[in-house]
């Protein structure tokens, strides 16, 4: 920080917007999304498993949070070889989760408290067990059954070569070889892509039959009244013509981060932090057709329904592409969450984001964790936060700094919310809960972690059960105490129970920023800079009408106008001195 002298209130004073609101006030424009990962949020009948009936039960505690939606990870049928996104049945609900009705009382009550519901579609690739590949396994190459998937014949002159040389995501080949059998070609079985787990066979997005059955299940969750869809994979449906070799490197998670160089230290001017999969398997031209079509069949219902990108894509210019105004609603902003704790690449990324996203008229859709990266109060935590630690943390990686790291997840989620556009918040980080970093591999479940030989710690860490009750048996996650994976000790400490009302806990100032940022309408609000704060290079400052938010991510104090009205900090402000400590967010009344 190059500057500690006094400032006024005068000096809040914020240039031009740097985009504008659009829309006709749809609901998902400014909406804050809370994920729920239904294994790990409450647990019902007690197996150690959530499920959705826990989900129900928890209902009251995201209303009175404040969010206003809830996008479900899935609760599909499935032999849950990947925690559900192996769908072996796209219309009804696995056991493990509870039933159709359970679902629809779900859904019911989320309604009644005025909580919109999105849910995950996994389209890219089924389950190995879908009766689709289990017929195409049963058939002929060559036959209608078949092409259904991504089958082919393997190179060299017996076919025992691999068809191409992708990559798995999860690590190891991305092809399969079937069986012998007397029907086989001459160049004997045949190879199937997977761009995940071998278990979960890729389909083919070429074939009109595949395009059909998946217009038929929106409808039929549409149908049973869900508000939107979460879209898996949205950038990987179509490969590119040949499926050509590539020489390039799959990253082990869904994204990526490049670290800057002494010469490149902050993002390029588009925003970019190296989020994003590239290769003739991601992010083809093609995709767009399918959403287009997913457009029209949403527009035949009532109440703005949505669909959300999960799309690792950079430039941003490429992922907005995906929601414009024909096609999707909202897209993750992986920039934003792969950004380091850097005030320069911040405001960079945040200022990208929204003048890209306005070009195509859609919201910008900011997140910070989910259940597939390391959460954001352990990342920030580490000395330095890069793409490997995306992907998980073991027993034997450097750890984070606990206390750091909980400080800047904090000043993060509140910089975050204060940011126009919609918002996603995965479940437990409105109780500041860090990732479990030492998990035994003998509990390990993520297919990563085996497919890699254990090199990738995979994402179990940020998947661990919730504590509801501190110092209960699992902390309250279930009746029973059990849990599917075991929580780290400091759970019974930052437990719901243990937060509710309490002054300064992490879910007070979600809950206060989240009343804030609905009454202030900051969502839909216009961002402009308080450029008069440019020499302090550490700060992040912007304003929304007459609320001004301060992100300081120095090491350093930042001295706040003199009389200033603090509405929510992520921290202790000194009233007396008006300093604002070192990784810190505050809203003031500018």
């Amino acid at each position: 920080m190059t500057s500690t002298a006094p400032i006024t209130t005068s000096d809040l004073t914020a240039g031009a917007p740097v985009h504008t609101v659009a829309g006709n006030g749809e609901w998902w424009r400014d909406a804050v999304i809370y994920q729920v990962y239904p294994r790990s949020f409450a647990d019902g009948d007690g197996d150690g498993t959530g499920d959705l009936p826990g989900v129900t039960s928890k209902l009251d505690h995201l209303a009175q949070l404040g969010v206003d939606a809830v996008w479900l990870s899935p609760f599909y049928r499935s032999p849950q070889k990947d925690a559900g996104y192996d769908v072996a049945d796209y219309r009804d609900i696995d056991p493990l989760f509870g039933t159709l009705a359970d679902f629809d009382e779900m859904l019911a009550g989320a309604h009644e408290r005025g909580l919109k519901v999105i849910v995950d579609l996994v389209p890219n690739h089924s389950s190995d067990q879908h009766v689709w590949f289990q017929e195409a396994l049963a058939a002929a190459p060559g036959s209608a059954e078949r092409e259904r998937y991504m089958f082919r014949d393997g190179r060299g002159p017996a076919g025992d070569e691999v068809p191409n040389n992708w990559q798995s995501i999860f690590g190891g080949p991305a092809w399969t070889r079937l069986a012998p059998r007397e029907d086989d070609g001459p160049l004997g079985p045949q190879w199937y892509l997977h761009l995940f787990d071998s278990t979960q066979p890729d389909l083919n997005w070429d074939n009109p039959e595949v395009r059909t059955e998946f217009e038929d299940v929106l409808r039929f969750w549409l149908d049973r009244g869900v508000d939107g869809f979460r879209v898996d994979v949205a950038h990987g449906m179509i490969k590119a013509a040949g499926l050509p070799d590539w020489d390039g490197q799959v990253a082990m998670v869904e994204g990526t981060v490049e670290e800057a160089t002494e010469a490149d230290p902050g993002a390029p001017e588009d925003g970019s932090t190296g989020a994003g999969n590239r290769g003739p398997m991601f992010d083809q031209d093609g995709v767009h057709d399918i959403y287009r079509a997913w457009h029209k069949v949403l527009a035949e219902y009532d109440g703005d329904r949505c669909l959300v990108a999960e799309a690792w894509v950079e430039p941003l210019s490429r992922l907005a592409r995906y929601v414009r105004p024909d096609e999707m609603h909202q897209a993750f902003n992986f920039s934003f969450l792969t950004a380091p704790w850097d005030a320069a690449t911040v405001r960079t990324v945040v200022n990208a984001s929204l003048s890209t996203m306005q070009a195509v008229g859609a919201p910008t859709t900011w997140v910070l964790s989910n259940h597939d990266v390391v959460r954001h109060a352990s990342r920030f935590g580490l000395e330095e936060i890069g793409g490997r630690q995306l992907n998980g943390i073991g027993a034997n990686d450097p750890q984070p700094d606990a206390a750091l790291g909980l400080r800047r997840a904090r000043a993060a989620s509140l910089l975050m919310l204060g940011l126009p556009g919609s918002a996603y918040m995965y479940q437990g980080e409105e109780l500041g809960l860090p990732d479990h970093t030492a998990l035994p591999d003998d509990v390990r479940q993520d297919p990563s972690f085996f497919r890699t030989d254990g090199a990738e710690p995979g994402r179990d860490g940020c998947r661990v059960p919730l504590p509801w009750v501190g110092g209960a048996p699992g902390n309250g996650f279930g009746p029973t105490g059990k849990t599917w994976l075991p929580q780290p000790d400091v759970y019974a400490e930052l437990a719901a129970d243990k937060q509710y009302g309490v002054k300064g806990s992490t879910y007070e100032m979600y809950r206060a920023a989240l009343g804030l940022r609905r009454a202030e309408n900051l969502g839909a609000g216009a961002l402009a800079w308080v450029d008069s704060l440019a020499d302090h290079p550490d700060v992040v400052a912007f304003r929304i009408a007459d609320v001004v938010v301060v992100a300081n991510l120095s090491d350093s104090v930042f001295p706040l106008p003199a009389g200033s009205q603090v509405l929510v900090a992520s921290g202790e402000v000194d009233a007396t001195s008006g300093e604002l400590p070192s990784d810190t967010t505050v809203w003031l009344r500018g």
